[in-house]
């Protein structure tokens, strides 16, 4: 069966502020040592499997111009702009009309654009092993990550490890992100897997989910789908779109299915979800710093450091973000990490909106 994709990239990544800014959000940034950035690399993943025709991109209008830009090979009318902020389901109601628009019917592969994967063949074969779960009956495939540690901050799915079609397992449900004990307890039990938030289903299974379960987005999506091509294209989907309930496709759709897959993947995964993340992603030297630029460090160990043309000189100290821009410089603890999001809801209050 014909094979889509549907690349998510309207998330603004406000915990790696000051380096992602409204006007250039984390997934086209570079956070590698190749000089691609984040969507770029995600194109560049998949496209073994998905013909670049068929990958489409869901963002808002204010990025349209950074998708053409960084992935030119992208037809223009398979970036997909949503007028508002509505969460995963509508998103990806989005991207399913248009793909059903162009098709009778497909496989479509759901992928955020600010993942990195470390070992690209090793997730290429489970997108194929979900393709084929996805082809029989309506079943929804999610991609699992096995968890290696006990991670508080992702939810879980809690699988059935008995019950496999040979390729993935049932889900018995999805759970919320867990405190260190419970987490503990999930990571022993073997029957959990990090949610990853990547999907693979049939365009005609996602869509008769959302008309069975979300029918008046369904209703919506119908409108936007007759008006695609037509002089009221954009008076539809501004219309139809601003409607729909904010709400992620796992409360919506997937905790309220029966017929859910998963397929536990272990090909590296990260999600990228703070500065921590370079840890993961780049080599430390031999006390532990993580150093980008113009640096220089004295008796300082387990910091990350990205420098820009100003010298960042440290002494003595330990565990902490330092990231200098052109106008703004974050200094934080490692153990805060997860704050700094903090910061930019206190220049809003200031309106302090140039550096946002």
């Amino acid at each position: 069966m014909k094979k889509t994709a549907l690349i998510m990239a309207g998330g603004r990544g406000e915990r790696f502020w000051p380096k992602s800014r409204k006007d250039l959000p984390k997934q086209f940034l570079s956070l590698t040592d190749d000089g691609r950035t984040m969507i770029q690399l995600t194109v560049d993943r998949i496209l073994p499997l998905v013909q670049i025709e068929d990958i489409y991109i869901s963002t808002n209008k204010d990025y349209k111009s950074l998708v053409l830009e960084q992935l030119p090979d992208i037809p223009p009318e398979n970036i997909l702009c949503e007028p508002v902020s509505r969460n995963t389901a509508p998103c990806i109601g989005l991207g399913a009309v248009h793909i059903s628009k162009k098709y009778e019917d497909s496989i479509m592969i759901v992928l955020a654009s600010d993942h990195l994967i470390k070992y690209n063949s090793m997730f290429l074969n489970a997108l194929k092993d979900a393709a084929g779960t996805a082809e029989e009956n309506t079943n929804l495939v999610t991609i699992g990550i096995t968890p290696d540690y006990p991670e508080t901050g992702y939810g879980y799915i809690k699988f059935n490890p008995n019950n496999n079609n040979g390729r993935a397992y049932t889900v018995d449900r999805f759970v919320e992100k867990p405190n260190l004990e419970t987490a503990k307890e999930y990571l022993a039990s073997e029957e959990y897997l990090w949610n990853s938030g990547m999907f693979v289903w049939k365009v005609s299974s996602i869509l008769t989910k959302f008309q069975n379960i979300l029918p008046k987005t369904y209703e919506g999506l119908m409108k936007i789908r007759n008006a695609i091509g037509t002089i009221d294209e954009d008076m539809v989907l501004n219309e139809e779109f601003s409607k729909f309930d904010a709400i992620s496709v796992d409360y919506g759709i997937m905790e309220k299915s029966q017929d859910i897959f998963t397929i536990p993947g272990t090909f590296g995964w990260d999600d990228v979800g703070s500065w921590l993340a370079i840890e993961r992603i780049k080599k430390s030297n031999e006390l532990g710093n993580i150093v980008n630029g113009n640096v220089i460090t004295i008796d300082s160990k387990d910091c990350v450091i990205e420098a820009e043309k100003k010298l960042i000189a440290t002494v003595g100290i330990r565990d902490l973000i330092i990231v200098d821009t052109a106008d703004a410089t974050l200094i934080c603890e490692k153990n805060s990490a997860g704050d700094i999001k903090k910061i930019l809801e206190n220049l809003k209050i200031c309106n302090r909106n140039e550096y946002i």
